[in-house]
């Protein structure tokens, strides 16, 4: 354990390296502002065109909040005293690569390398890279001493058991929350999982029943509806957990916190009364049925559409992606109600009940098609095309009873949904983690544990100085949520990087396994199938960057003006 003074002056330099990169991202962002906004205002067209300063504006202010979080929760648990050595090596190896990444190239993904002349071309801006404490930090924070420390002190890990390696600053309520479910997914999901996986099956009722018992189903709900009435930072733990475990299980919530978020922002009273409390308890399993064919993130362009006929509306168009439909007893359907309209304004959200399907049967409601899609990972729920021919939904089922609102409902869950994105990638990259470290431990070569290798320990030293930034990025931006602030930004950004650290997780997991790693009957070939998922779906990486870049101008604008 290093002395006081050593712990502080480490804690003084990160902090003033990530207040160095703040300022050169704010720099950089009135650089690339100027290119695609001339005028004063974001040019769409030239948004598209210079997507590659845009995305990599993001990928910046993406790393930048990540090392500023690490601060942050560094600072938090240097007060309660458990900044211990692991701590402090996986901060300045973490921030060593970010910043070594920022002046030297920054992956968007494996082939997309955006560096800072990708951006501006003014050495004024680049030179804020190269202050005191980041070039400390570039120079003596990632090394091969430091990784080697790190991975000495990890190799214990494994015989303890314990899951996240850094002290993660949580309350203790939370940390009791995971040892409950980290109980439940090793006991109930991991002796299981890759069966299911491997046999392309739904999770069985049995283990959605005892998720149901545990609340997983209403844990943001609020207790007057049946729910836990807990937080979005209680729904990261148990998402991480559960999804460590298996990101089909990890991902059975998902549809009821979009539901619940949609009933709970939009629905009547009437509308919560009735639906609220059988989500909660799990007796109503929701699905999303958003996309559609050829429209992907372009929701505005939907066809679905929903026309009244008497006391009814009629749904009649085709959806696609839709996650555990067959067993799903509710529908949160975005169709479009207005007619004349092509855009985002004509569109309404309703709630639609349907029967439970059976592998026989399984649409058996009338005005409903559908079928399976067959797909690599991210099994146990099963995905499906629909189809729908008037398919019959009470008025009084339109939620809020007003048209038009469909896609202001639906914005209203994406904060929620990502956050919990970010959290469930978060699960599938510990998962990944620990696989690769059991391996290499077990394995031996040339008389050796793998694991002493040095190119083997640098690939789980790095995960786990990963998910240390990413966890408090993600944790940021659910306690912005619990606290009724506005945090798409920061969901965003966690699931962006969150979902990337899981595929190069489960990547180097993989490679770690070597040979055995390709073989279907190992979990870790699971794993890198599941982790794919997480860079596509709640808004694939390139229109999430876009998102971020688009928001993060306007305020530059905004504040400018």
């Amino acid at each position: 354990m290093a002395d006081g003074n050593v712990v502080n002056d480490l804690r003084a330099t990160l902090r003033q390296a990530a207040s160095d990169a703040e300022a050169y991202f704010l720099a950089l962002r009135a650089a690339v502002a100027s290119r695609v906004a001339p005028g004063g205002k974001v040019d769409r067209k030239l948004i598209d065109v210079e997507q590659r300063a845009t995305h990599g504006l993001a990928w910046v202010l993406t790393y930048v909040e990540t090392l500023k979080e690490t601060v942050n929760w560094a600072d938090r648990v240097a007060d309660e005293g458990k900044f211990g050595e692991i701590e402090q090596l996986l901060s300045q190896i973490l921030f060593g690569e970010y910043l070594s990444q920022l002046i030297g190239g920054l992956p968007m993904t494996q082939v997309e390398i955006v560096r800072p002349i990708d951006m501006t071309h003014d050495q004024s801006i680049m030179q804020k890279l190269f202050t005191p404490a980041i070039t400390k930090l570039v120079m003596g924070g990632n090394t091969p001493a430091a990784r080697m420390a790190a991975a000495k002190i990890i190799r214990g890990f494994i015989e303890s058991r314990k899951a996240t390696v850094e002290y993660t600053g949580l309350e203790e309520t939370f940390e009791t929350i995971r040892d409950q479910f980290r109980k439940f997914g090793d006991e109930v999901v991991v002796p299981y999982a890759h069966q299911w996986h491997l046999d392309d099956v739904l999770i069985p009722d049995s283990v959605v029943k005892q998720m149901g018992e545990l609340g997983v189903f209403g844990l943001t709900i609020p207790e007057e509806f049946g729910g836990l009435g807990l937080g979005k930072t209680a729904m990261c733990v148990v998402s991480e957990e559960l999804s460590r475990a298996y990101i089909g299980v990890g991902s059975l919530g998902t549809r009821s916190e979009i539901a619940a978020e949609l009933l709970l922002n939009g629905g009547t009273k009437a509308q919560q009364e009735k639906y609220l409390p059988g989500i909660a308890s799990g007796a109503i399993l929701p699905t999303a049925v958003f996309t559609e064919p050829n429209t992907g993130s372009d929701l505005g362009s939907l066809r679905t559409r929903a026309v009244k006929d008497g006391d009814t509306w009629k749904i009649t168009g085709n959806k696609t992606w839709i996650t555990h439909a067959a067993r799903a007893d509710l529908m949160t359907v975005l169709a479009r109600s207005v007619a004349g309209t092509d855009n985002f304004s004509g569109l309404s959200m309703f709630i639609c009940e349907k029967p439970r399907g059976t592998d026989a049967d399984p649409f058996p409601a009338k005005g409903m098609t559908g079928g399976e899609i067959e797909v690599l990972g991210y099994r146990g729920m099963k995905e499906y095309e629909l189809g729908f021919d008037g398919f019959e939904v009470p008025l009084e089922n339109l939620l809020g009873e007003v048209e038009g609102m469909g896609f202001k409902h639906l914005m209203t869950t994406f904060e929620g949904a990502r956050i919990q994105t970010a959290a469930r990638a978060i699960g599938v990259a510990q998962c990944a983690f620990e696989l690769g470290l059991k391996y290499s431990l077990d394995r031996t070569q040339f008389g050796r544990q793998i694991f002493d290798f040095p190119r083997t320990s640098d690939k789980l030293v790095m995960m786990a100085a990963e998910l240390l930034g990413v966890r408090q990025l993600t944790y940021f931006s659910a306690r912005q949520k619990d606290a009724g602030k506005r945090c798409d930004l920061e969901a965003g950004l966690a699931k962006m990087l969150a979902a990337r650290i899981a595929w190069g997780a489960a990547d180097n997991a993989l490679q770690v396994h070597g040979g055995n790693g390709f073989a279907l009957e190992y979990p870790v070939s699971r794993v890198l199938c599941d982790a794919r998922i997480l860079n596509i779906f709640e808004g694939a990486g390139e229109v999430q960057a876009m998102v971020i870049a688009r928001r993060t101008i306007d305020e530059f604008i905004g504040a400018r003006n």
